[in-house]
C-alpha cells in the first residue's frame, strides 16, 4: 500500500499493475511513465495478501482500492487477489472505496455487503459501439449497469463514475443520464478529460475530444432526476 491523496482515501491498494481494459483516454501510463502498449500488459502483484497482512498493523482510515488500475479486471478470475485482499481488510474491520469498471464485482458481494464502504462503477457511454472503440478490453456498458443494479439492490453504497466525458456524449445526455438513474444510484461522480502530451496526441488521430458541454448537461439532466451530482475533484 502507499499513502493516497485521493479525497476521502488515506492508502491506496493496486493488486495488479497494468490494466487490460486499454482505454484509450487513460492518462494513468503517463503519470508512471510507461508506455501505453505496454500498459496493457498485466503484472500479476501475487505477493500482495502477505504484504498487506503485514503493513495493516497499525494503521488506521480509508484503503482504496483501485485508485490505478482495475482490481476487477480479467486477470481477477484467475488469481483473486482482490477477493482475497477483500477478506483481509474485512477481517480487520477496515473501511473501503472500491473502483472499478467491471461486472466481476458482483462477485463479491458477499464480502461487500457486510463491509464499510463505498463502490464506484465508471460509465462512459451506454453505446456498446463507442465502448468497443474508447474501452476495448472493458465489459460493455450494459453489464456495468446491470453491476450497478445490483450494488444498490444488495445495500451497497454504490455510485456510478461518469469521466472521462467525453464528445460523443453530445446530444445524448439525457438518455445517458436517464441510464445512470434507472440503476437505483442516488450520486454520481463526473470528471473532465485529463489530457497528457501523448494521450492528446492519441486522442487528436481518433478524433476524440472531451466535451465540458456535454458533462454541464449531463449534470443538469441528472439533478433533475433527483441524483446528487459530484465532481471527481
Amino acid at each position: 500500500m502507499s499513502p493516497s491523496g485521493l479525497p476521502g482515501i488515506d492508502y491506496a491498494l493496486n493488486p495488479y499493475g497494468g490494466c487490460e481494459h486499454g482505454c484509450v483516454y487513460c492518462y494513468a501510463p503517463e503519470v508512471l511513465h510507461t508506455d501505453w502498449k505496454e500498459w496493457r500488459v498485466v503484472k500479476v502483484r501475487s505477493n500482495i495478501p502477505d504484504r498487506l497482512s503485514k503493513e495493516l498493523s497499525g494503521l488506521e482510515g480509508t484503503i482504496g482500492i483501485g485508485t490505478v488500475t482495475d482490481p476487477y479486471q480479467y486477470a481477477e478470475k484467475r488469481f483473486g487477489l482482490t477477493r482475497k485482499c477483500l477478506e483481509i481488510l474485512k477481517e480487520r474491520d477496515f473501511r473501503i472505496h472500491l473502483h472499478t469498471k467491471s461486472d466481476l464485482i458482483i462477485r463479491d458481494l458477499d464480502l461487500l455487503a457486510s463491509m464499510r464502504g463505498e463502490a464506484g462503477i465508471t460509465i462512459t457511454t451506454i453505446d456498446e459501439r463507442i465502448s468497443k472503440i474508447t474501452e476495448p478490453g472493458a465489459p460493455l456498458p450494459e453489464r456495468r449497469l446491470e453491476a450497478l443494479r445490483r450494488l444498490v439492490e444488495a445495500g451497497i453504497d454504490a455510485y456510478a463514475l461518469v469521466g472521462p466525458v467525453l464528445d460523443h456524449l453530445e446530444g445524448n445526455e439525457k438518455e445517458f443520464a436517464d441510464a445512470v438513474a434507472s440503476t437505483g444510484v442516488r450520486r454520481i461522480c463526473i470528471d473532465s478529460l485529463n489530457l497528457r502530451p501523448q494521450l492528446s496526441e492519441r486522442l487528436n488521430r481518433m478524433n476524440i475530444r472531451g466535451s465540458e458541454k456535454a458533462k454541464e448537461k449531463i449534470r443538469r439532466t441528472a439533478e433533475d432526476s433527483g441524483l446528487v451530482v459530484m465532481d471527481v475533484f
